[in-house]
C-alpha cells in the first residue's frame, strides 16, 4: 500500500502553502495516482511528487506540467509560481554570462549586426544575389511571417559588396527615402524631400552624383524592407515613391540596384501600379516555408555556437510542429528564445519548451504575463498603445503600424507600459518611434485580436481622428482644419481614449461650433430687433415699407436655410439612437426649406440599416457587394469575414436574418442572382466562384464550384436568359461559363485583352453584349452572342485610374464606369464597335467603387470611397446631373443595387453594414409620419433644434 503525503501547514511560508496548493488542485480532480499523472506530463512519479511535498520549490516546468496534468489552469498557475518565487528570493531563470547574448532573435527580426546568428536560410540568399547580379529589380515576396526581413537584413545585405541603403517606408515613403538619401548623400531631409517630389528622377541622379568620385563599377544597392507599408495609408506620394525607386533601377546609366520585401497579400496592391507591374514579371523571389533540414539549421546552429545543446526530443518536436507552415517563424524564434530563458543547465529541453506554452501558446503566454504584471490604469493604456499600433485592413490581414511617441500622452503610466512591453520583446522602441515587435502578435495574442475586433469601427474612427489632428497642428491649428456637425459628433461618441492632443482637438471643434451656434442665435435676434425696427418704421414712415418687408423676408430666409440644414445634419446623427426625433426634424427641415440637402437627408435619415451585430447574423467585417433577388423579397451580401448572407426584406423597415452563413474560405468579392431568383452565383478572394441552389431560400444548396481562375475573382454576372454566368479576375481575364445546368456548369472560354486586373463585368439587357473594366484604365466591349466564340469590339479609354465599376443601361444605350480618379464617365454605346464618350460626372471626394441604373433607366447610383452614395438624374445622359447625396455610412460604399421595382437603393459599405434607401422623397415623407414619428417632438425639443421657428409637429399639421 502506497504512504500518503506528509500532511501540511498552509501557515508554515510560501513554499508550503504553494505545495499544500497543488495538493488542493489533485484532489479537486479525483485525486488521479501519480503513475497517471506521469503519463500525461511526461515527468517521472518522483519527480511530481516531490513538487508536492513542500522540501523545495519545483521547476516552473514541473509546476505547469503538474498543473496540466490535473487538468488545472497554466497562466495561472505561472503568475502563483511567480509570486511564490518572488517571495522566496528564488530566480525564474538561470542567469546569463556577462556579455552573453540571446541565440534567438525572438519576435524581433535579424538585423544586419546579427549576421554571425543567421542560419537556414543560406539557399535563399545565394538565390537573391544570384537573381540581383542579372537584374537591378528584385522583388523579394512572402507571407507574414515567413522571415523576410531577416533574410534581407542579416542574410543579404552582410553578404554585398556594394553600398547598401536600408529602410522601411513607413506612413509617409517620400519623406523616409529623403531621410536615408541625406545621410549617404548629404543636405538636409527637406531639400531632398523637394527634389523627389519635384521629380522622381531625381533619387536616380542623387545617387550617381554620390558616387562620381567611386570606381566606375561600383554602385548602391536600395533595400526597401516591409514594401507593403506604402499601401497602408494610401497617400499621394505613393505613387512618386514607387516611380522614384523603378527610376532609379531601370535607367539607361543607372548605378543602383532595388530590392523590395513584400508581404503576399499585399501583391495585387503591388499590380495597381503600372511601373511596378512591368519590374514583377522577372523579379520575383518567393519565400516559402523552411525545409525540414533548414529548419534543423535555424534551431541547432544558434545553440551550438552559444554553447549550448538542443535535447534530440525537443528538435524533433518542434521540427514537426513548424515545417510547411509559411507563417511560424517569428513563433519558433519566440518559443525559441522563451525555451533558452528556461533552459536546464547548457541543455535546451523539451520541458523547458512546453513550459512556454509551446509553439502557439508562448507568443500569448509572454503577451498575458506582460498584461496581468500591469495595474488596471496601465492595463487600458496597453490596450490603447496595441491598438494603435495596429493599421486595420481593407481586404488584407491587419499590419503592424509604426507611430511616435507624440501620439501618446507622456505620463508615467504610458512609460512603465512601453518600457515593459519592450523588455517583453513586444515592442520595438527606436528614438521617438514605437511598432509592434511582429505582426504574428496581432494573430496570435487572443486579447489584442478581441480588442480589434470588438472595437473595429471605434478604432477607425480613432484613427481618422489621430491624423485630423496630425493636420491641424500641422496648420497652425486652423480652424477650418477642424471637425464639425456629424463628423465631430461621431468622433465625440465613438472614439476610444482619444490622447490629450485629440481632445484639444476635439474641444477646439466643440468651441468652433458653440461660437457658429451663438452667432446664430446673435442674427436671430438682431432679425426679431430688425423686425422690431421696421415695425416702428412702417408707422413713422410708409414709404419705406416695401424695403423693410423684403429685407425682413431676405433675414428670415437665411435663419431658415441655416437652420433647415443644420437639423437636417442632427436627424442623420440621430437616426439610430433616437430615430422618432430623427424622423420629425428632418421633415421640419424638409418643410421649412424644400431644398436638394434637406431631401437628401430626409432620404439618408429614413435608410434602415440590417443587423451588423454578429450575435443577430451580422457581419463582422466590411460587406463588399450587394444584390437584390430578381422576384423580390430577399437580397444577399458577401462581407470581408468569409460569409455570404440573406436577408428577408418583405418588410423593408424591419429587414430579418435568413438562413446562417453561406461560408466561403476567403472574402467573398461578388454576388449575384440568376434572372429568375433560382441561382446565386458568389466569387471570392480564394480563386472561385459558387453556384448556390436558392429556389427555396432558407435552405441554400451549393450546387457546384467552378475553379479556373489563377488569381482572385472580383465580380460575377449572369446574361439575361440565366444560361450565362460571366466572372472577372485579377489573372486579367473574364471567364465564361455555360450554367443553364448548374450543376454540370462549364468553362465555355477565357476573354483576354486586358493588361492588369479584371474588375466588374456585366452584360447588356439583350445578352450579346458584355462589358468588363480593368485596372488597365480601360473597359472592353465583347460580342458574346456565341460564349465559345467571343470578339473584342471597342476599347472605352478616358480614366486616368483604375476602373471599379461599370453598369449597362436597360435600353443597353448608355454605359457607366466607375474609377478611382473619382468620376463617372458615361458613354454612348449603341455602337460598341465605335463607343462615343457623352459626359464625365463629378462630385464624388473618393474612389467610385459601384454604379448602378434604375429599372427605368431615368438614374444613376454610385457609390464611393468618400462614404457616400450619390443618384443622378440620367433623363438625358448628356445632361445629366446629381439628385440626392445619401449620407449615413460610416465607412466607404463599396457596393449599390437597385431593387427590381426601382423603389428601394441597396449600399454595403466597409463600416460593416448594408443599408436599405427609400430614394422617392414623398414616399420616404409619408413613412416618415405614418412609422417613425411617434413620440410626437416636443416643444422643448423644438425650441432647442429649430429656435425662433413656430412650433408645428410636421406629421400633425400635413
Amino acid at each position: 500500500m502506497p504512504r500518503g503525503e506528509r500532511p501540511l501547514d498552509a501557515g508554515d511560508g510560501p513554499l508550503l502553502r504553494f505545495a499544500a496548493r497543488l495538493r488542493e488542485l489533485r484532489h479537486k480532480a479525483g485525486s488521479p495516482a501519480y503513475r497517471q499523472m506521469a503519463e500525461r506530463a511526461h515527468y517521472s512519479v518522483s519527480t511530481l511528487s516531490e513538487a508536492a511535498a513542500g522540501r523545495r520549490l519545483p521547476t516552473l516546468a514541473v509546476t505547469l506540467a503538474y498543473v496540466c496534468a490535473c487538468g488545472g489552469d497554466p497562466l495561472e498557475w505561472e503568475r502563483i509560481w511567480q509570486e511564490t518565487a518572488a517571495d522566496m528570493d528564488v530566480p525564474e531563470l538561470p542567469a546569463a554570462e556577462p556579455g552573453q547574448r540571446a541565440p534567438y532573435a525572438g519576435l524581433a527580426a535579424f538585423r544586419t549586426e546579427d549576421a554571425e546568428w543567421f542560419f537556414g536560410r543560406e539557399r535563399l540568399v545565394d538565390q537573391v544575389l544570384r537573381r540581383l547580379r542579372g537584374q537591378r529589380f528584385v522583388v523579394v515576396i512572402g507571407a507574414s511571417g515567413s522571415g523576410k526581413s531577416s533574410l534581407l537584413r542579416a542574410g543579404l545585405v552582410p553578404a554585398l559588396e556594394q553600398r547598401t541603403v536600408v529602410f522601411t517606408p513607413g506612413p509617409r515613403p517620400l519623406e523616409e527615402c529623403a531621410i536615408h538619401i541625406a545621410a549617404m548623400a548629404g543636405g538636409t531631409p527637406g531639400r531632398w524631400y523637394e527634389e523627389l517630389s519635384a521629380d522622381p528622377a531625381n533619387l536616380h541622379r542623387a545617387l550617381r552624383r554620390t558616387l562620381t568620385a567611386e570606381p566606375p563599377g561600383s554602385e548602391v544597392v536600395l533595400v526597401v524592407d516591409q514594401f507593403e507599408e506604402t499601401f497602408t495609408q494610401g497617400t499621394a506620394e505613393d505613387a512618386v515613391f514607387i516611380s522614384a525607386l523603378v527610376t532609379a533601377a531601370r535607367a539607361p546609366n543607372s548605378r543602383c540596384r532595388v530590392v523590395l520585401g513584400v508581404r503576399a497579400d499585399f501583391y495585387a496592391h503591388c499590380t495597381r501600379h503600372p511601373d511596378l507591374v512591368e519590374v514583377l514579371r522577372d523579379a520575383q523571389v518567393p519565400v516559402g516555408p523552411m525545409s525540414l533540414e533548414e529548419l534543423r539549421c535555424a534551431i541547432v546552429r544558434p545553440a551550438v555556437r552559444s554553447g549550448l545543446t538542443v535535447e534530440g526530443a525537443l528538435l524533433a518536436t518542434l521540427t514537426a510542429q513548424a515545417q510547411g507552415r509559411p507563417g511560424v517563424l517569428p513563433l519558433l524564434s519566440h518559443a525559441l528564445l522563451e525555451t533558452w530563458r528556461r533552459r536546464r543547465g547548457n541543455a535546451l529541453t523539451l520541458d523547458g519548451f512546453r513550459a512556454t506554452g509551446g509553439l502557439e501558446g508562448a507568443l500569448a503566454r509572454t503577451a498575458e504575463t506582460f498584461y496581468d504584471g500591469l495595474t488596471a490604469a496601465q492595463r487600458d493604456v496597453a490596450r490603447q498603445v496595441f491598438t494603435r499600433l495596429t493599421a486595420l485592413g481593407e481586404g488584407t490581414e491587419d499590419t503592424r503600424r509604426r507611430m511616435t511617441k507624440t501620439e501618446l500622452d507622456p505620463t508615467p503610466d504610458v512609460r512603465v507600459v512601453l518600457d515593459r512591453a519592450a523588455a517583453a520583446r513586444l515592442l520595438l522602441l527606436d528614438h521617438d518611434r514605437i511598432e509592434l515587435a511582429h505582426e504574428a502578435l496581432i494573430r496570435c495574442w487572443p486579447r489584442l485580436h478581441q480588442w480589434l475586433t470588438r472595437d473595429r469601427e471605434a478604432l477607425r474612427i480613432q484613427r481618422r481622428l489621430t491624423e485630423a489632428t496630425d493636420l491641424w497642428e500641422s496648420l497652425d491649428r486652423d480652424p477650418g482644419a477642424l471637425y464639425r456637425g456629424a463628423t465631430l459628433a461621431m468622433a465625440q461618441h465613438a472614439t476610444l481614449t482619444p490622447s490629450r492632443r485629440e481632445q484639444a482637438f476635439l474641444r477646439a471643434g466643440v468651441e468652433a461650433a458653440a461660437i457658429e451656434a451663438a452667432r446664430g442665435q446673435r442674427r436671430t435676434r438682431r432679425t426679431r430687433q430688425l423686425a422690431t425696427l421696421l415695425a416702428v418704421l412702417l408707422v413713422a414712415a410708409v414709404g419705406a415699407v416695401t424695403v423693410a418687408v423684403r429685407a425682413q423676408q431676405q433675414l428670415t430666409r437665411q435663419r431658415d436655410t441655416a437652420l433647415a440644414r443644420e437639423s437636417s445634419d442632427q436627424a442623420v446623427a440621430l437616426r439610430t439612437t433616437r430615430p422618432a426625433l430623427a424622423a420629425q426634424l428632418s421633415l421640419a427641415a424638409l418643410r421649412l426649406v424644400p431644398g436638394a440637402a434637406e431631401q437628401d437627408g430626409l432620404i439618408s435619415t429614413m435608410s434602415v440599416a440590417l443587423p451588423n451585430d454578429p450575435g443577430q447574423a451580422g457581419h463582422t467585417q466590411a460587406v463588399s457587394s450587394v444584390a437584390f433577388r430578381p422576384n423580390g423579397g430577399w437580397v444577399a451580401t458577401g462581407g470581408f469575414d468569409h460569409t455570404v448572407r440573406l436577408w428577408d426584406i418583405t418588410d423593408p423597415l424591419h429587414p430579418v436574418p435568413g438562413p446562417g452563413a453561406l461560408p466561403h474560405p476567403d472574402i467573398v468579392t461578388g454576388v449575384a442572382f440568376g434572372p429568375d431568383g433560382r441561382l446565386l452565383a458568389t466569387a471570392g478572394r480564394d480563386r472561385t466562384v459558387r453556384l448556390w441552389d436558392v429556389r427555396d431560400v432558407r435552405r441554400p444548396v451549393l450546387v457546384r464550384t467552378l475553379t479556373g481562375h489563377r488569381d482572385i475573382v472580383f465580380s460575377v454576372a449572369f446574361s439575361p436568359d440565366g444560361r450565362m454566368l460571366a466572372s472577372g479576375s485579377y489573372d486579367h481575364t473574364v471567364r465564361l461559363w455555360n450554367v443553364a445546368d448548374p450543376s454540370r456548369a462549364r468553362l465555355l472560354s477565357a476573354l483576354t485583352g486586358h493588361r492588369l486586373n479584371v474588375k466588374p463585368v456585366v452584360f447588356s439587357p439583350d445578352g450579346r453584349l458584355l462589358a468588363s473594366g480593368s485596372d488597365d484604365h480601360t473597359v472592353r466591349l465583347w460580342n458574346i452572342a456565341d460564349g465559345r466564340r467571343p470578339r473584342p469590339l471597342g476599347v472605352l479609354e478616358g480614366h486616368r485610374d483604375f476602373v471599379d465599376a461599370v453598369a449597362i443601361s436597360p435600353d443597353g444605350r448608355t454605359l457607366a464606369s466607375g474609377s478611382d480618379d473619382r468620376t463617372i464617365r458615361l458613354w454612348n454605346i449603341a455602337d460598341p464597335r465605335r463607343p462615343v464618350p457623352l459626359k464625365a460626372l463629378t462630385g464624388h471626394a473618393d474612389v467610385v467603387t459601384s454604379v448602378a441604373f434604375s429599372p427605368d433607366g431615368r438614374l444613376l447610383l454610385s457609390g464611393s470611397n468618400d462614404r457616400t452614395a450619390r443618384l443622378w438624374d440620367m433623363t438625358d445622359p448628356r445632361g445629366a446631373h446629381p439628385r440626392h447625396v445619401l449620407t449615413g455610412h460610416l465607412g466607404a460604399v463599396n457596393a449599390v443595387a437597385f431593387s427590381p421595382n426601382g423603389r428601394l437603393l441597396f449600399t454595403g459599405s466597409a463600416d460593416h453594414t448594408a443599408q436599405l434607401w427609400q430614394p422617392d422623397v414623398a414616399h420616404a415623407a409619408a413613412l416618415a409620419c405614418s412609422l417613425r414619428a411617434h413620440p410626437t417632438i416636443t416643444e422643448q425639443q423644438w425650441r432647442a433644434h429649430l429656435p425662433g421657428v413656430a412650433y408645428r409637429p410636421p406629421c400633425e399639421h400635413g
